[in-house]
């Protein structure tokens, strides 16, 4: 399995993808496209057509599409402080004791942050060979931070030395898309199966019959 890149690496990465180096006129049209679709994604869903976004943008299709080339490339920019928001209480994490319960509070934090918005779940939910530049980057920062995490809290005891990070961002992938209309109490719910799923099993001890 091909491994993570370092949580800087993939960090630098994504800046660099979310903030690139444009013209004034195209910095402007750039944002105004995150504006309109930051608006029109929360008023509509994310089934909100692309030509509606370019027109309350007041910009051209053509110019849409070269900045964004896919619809999720549009959705997961406009969620893009909700993924860095999730790294950055990886990072914090990171230093808590207790790994165990560290990376249950990522869990927990992962489907908050993306059953937010709708369509990130949906949109995050997978690695595919077509995925632009900036969905990878997305996802390979979020599996950094997910990794470390995971591999502290295998280390700790408290994970399955079996499971891998992909497994897990699959199951609370399929949790944020389910949950994304109901309350986070149903989302907890469907949390601690998982969590109960992963944890390694404690040992116990044989109990000694005594002896008549």
């Amino acid at each position: 399995m091909p491994q993570p890149p370092p949580m800087s690496a993939a960090r630098s990465r994504l800046d660099d993808l979310v903030d690139p180096p444009m013209r004034a006129d195209a910095r402007r049209n750039y944002d105004a496209l995150l504006a309109a679709a930051d608006e029109l994604f929360t008023a509509n869903g994310p089934g909100i057509a692309l030509d509606d976004i370019a027109r309350r943008a007041g910009v051209g299709n053509a110019t849409l599409y070269r900045h964004f080339p896919d619809r999720r490339d549009l959705l997961v920019a406009v969620c893009v402080n909700e993924v860095k928001a999730l790294c950055a209480l990886g990072e914090q994490l990171v230093a808590e004791p207790d790994t165990g319960q560290a990376f249950t509070r990522w869990l927990r934090a992962y489907i908050t942050h993306v059953s937010a918005r709708h369509g990130l779940a949906a949109a995050f939910a997978s690695g595919r060979r077509d995925d632009s530049e900036f969905v990878a980057a997305c996802q390979a920062e979020v599996e950094a931070i997910g990794t470390s995490l995971l591999r502290r809290a295998q280390d700790g005891g408290a994970v399955r030395i079996d499971i891998a990070l992909r497994d897990i961002i699959t199951l609370v992938n399929a949790i944020a898309m389910v949950t994304e209309t109901t309350d986070q109490r149903e989302a907890d719910r469907m949390l601690t199966i998982v969590l109960a799923g992963i944890a390694k099993p404690q040992e116990t001890k044989p109990i000694r019959r005594q002896k008549r």
